[in-house]
């Protein structure tokens, strides 16, 4: 059995395969909901809906300035919601329990291997990646060593996710140096270096992949998981739900929110199995819609006076910024944007999968209108050469990101605006191994987020060509 949306579902045409116009869009998947789930649409308690809804009875935050805040109209609560296609943590052992051709196998196999064995040898003697590494957090100015715990759990989580001996005592290293990094400093102490998010959601995602394999992974997780939840702007740090910070994460617990942090939150909690009806899901989703390029949906000036185009932009707290508006020219914030012209901001490539995918794990159906916008954005700007709207910046967090949210979406071919049929994994895969070195390894030429160092862009690829060797297919 086939799974074909945004849940477990009947083998039925893939919605991305069948060439229509926009205006057809609408009906095709209307009429494929119509089948039907395995399970009906899980209905929200009235309590998770209070905690999107009630207003904070704290004082803002001090570290929140409030004038640079901007206020909405109350965020819209959903009453259902449908459980997304469950994460898996392996990949596949057998070609049968795919849909890939036999070259495509062979060669995303292959280039894995090559990948993974290159980040074994490059393992330091404590078991970390980028141990000592001093990194540059997207919005703040002070350099953190921190992210060789982020790093070294998405590399934990490469060499769990792939069932091969060879990788065992590397992943064991690996995830030794984790617990011992986090028990020097405890959960808490992550926040001091100001990636706690980004780490807590790495370990997190690391520990998932672990499983019971380990069994200091189950508490742990507990406690990265409930760390991630108290970290969320919402109601408890005086933020009220027409506020533009609302549901967001961001770098710490003093950072504004964003879609990158909010996105590996919920990464996270859908890799740990917390449901989408869980409050903090639910909070995540109004930040997610504010974040979207979608005038139906996001009362935002920004995209009301937008393009309209279904994508989505780096944040909407303190009045919306974008990479995407800054690498066009028009400032982060679209502040140098021609005189006269209403401010808009530009969706771009990476936020968008990003969105797209976190969506999905929130709950919404592939009829849900923020999905079908999100999907439009996605077949007019297909790519693997790069990030749109950003070129090379940040290509193998895109292509990690795409990952990821296609097979979310349970979407095995995408139909382009030009009528063209694209098998993603193959592509993906094809892709992928053409940018690999001789020696293994991947690296962006550009140096932003970090990506010119090849141990982050080789577990980000590693990770993207794992998401296309999971199984689609139920072996009886």
């Amino acid at each position: 059995m086939h799974r074909d949306e945004a849940s477990s579902t009947p083998t039925r045409p893939h919605l991305a395969s069948i060439p229509m116009a926009p205006s057809m869009l609408v009906v095709a998947i209307v009429a494929t909901i119509s089948t039907g789930h395995p399970e009906p649409p899980v209905e929200l308690s009235r309590s998770t809906r209070d905690a999107i809804e009630a207003l904070p009875t704290v004082p803002l935050d001090g570290r929140v300035n409030r004038e640079r805040m901007t206020t909405l109209a109350p965020p819209p609560v959903e009453t259902t919601i449908v459980r997304p296609v469950a994460a898996e943590h392996r990949i596949a052992t057998d070609r049968g329990q795919t849909d890939l051709d036999e070259q495509s196998w062979t060669t995303a196999r292959a280039s894995l291997r090559r990948g993974l064995l290159w980040l074994q040898n490059r393992q330091s003697v404590r078991g970390g990646w980028m141990e000592g590494t001093a990194v540059l957090p997207t919005d703040q100015p002070p350099r953190e060593a921190a992210a060789a715990i982020a790093v070294t759990a998405m590399g934990v989580k490469a060499m769990a996710q792939t069932p091969d001996d060879d990788f065992e005592e590397t992943r064991n290293r690996g995830l030794e140096f984790v617990v011992r990094s986090i028990d020097a400093r405890g959960i808490e102490g992550l926040a001091t270096g100001g990636l706690g998010n980004y780490v807590a959601s790495a370990v997190t995602m690391g520990l998932a992949a672990v499983g019971t394999d380990s069994p200091a992974s189950r508490p742990l997780m507990t406690k990265t998981v409930e760390y991630l939840k108290s970290g969320q702007w919402n109601q408890t740090k005086g933020v009220a739900p027409s506020q533009d910070w609302f549901g967001g994460a961001g770098y710490g617990r003093h950072g504004r929110p964003d879609l990158s942090n909010t996105q590996m939150m919920l990464d996270a909690l859908y890799d740990a199995g917390v449901s989408p009806s869980e409050p903090v899901v639910q909070r995540a989703l109004v930040f997610l819609g504010r974040t979207q390029n979608h005038k139906a949906t996001n009362p935002a000036p920004w995209a009301q006076s937008g393009s309209d185009d279904g994508g989505f932009i780096y944040t909407p707290a303190n009045g919306g910024e974008s990479f995407g508006s800054q690498a066009a020219g028009e400032g982060r914030y679209g502040e140098t944007m021609p005189a006269g012209a209403p401010r808009s901001l530009r969706s771009y490539g990476s936020m968008t999968y990003a969105g797209f995918k976190s969506l999905l794990y929130a709950g919404l159906s592939s009829d849900d209108p923020r999905v079908i916008a999100a999907l439009g954005w996605i077949r007019r700007h297909w790519t693997f050469d790069e990030n749109p709207g950003l070129g090379q910046q940040g290509l193998y967090y895109y292509l990690h990101a795409m990952a990821r949210a296609l097979r979310a979406s349970g979407i095995d071919v995408i139909t382009t605006a030009d009528g063209t049929d694209h098998d993603w994994r193959r592509e993906l895969i094809a892709a992928i191994e053409t940018r690999q070195n001789p020696d293994g390894s991947w690296k962006n030429p550009v140096d932003r987020w970090e990506e010119s160092r090849p141990e982050l862009a080789t577990i980000y690829a590693t990770l993207a060509l794992q998401e296309a060797l999971k199984p689609t297919v139920e072996i009886e």
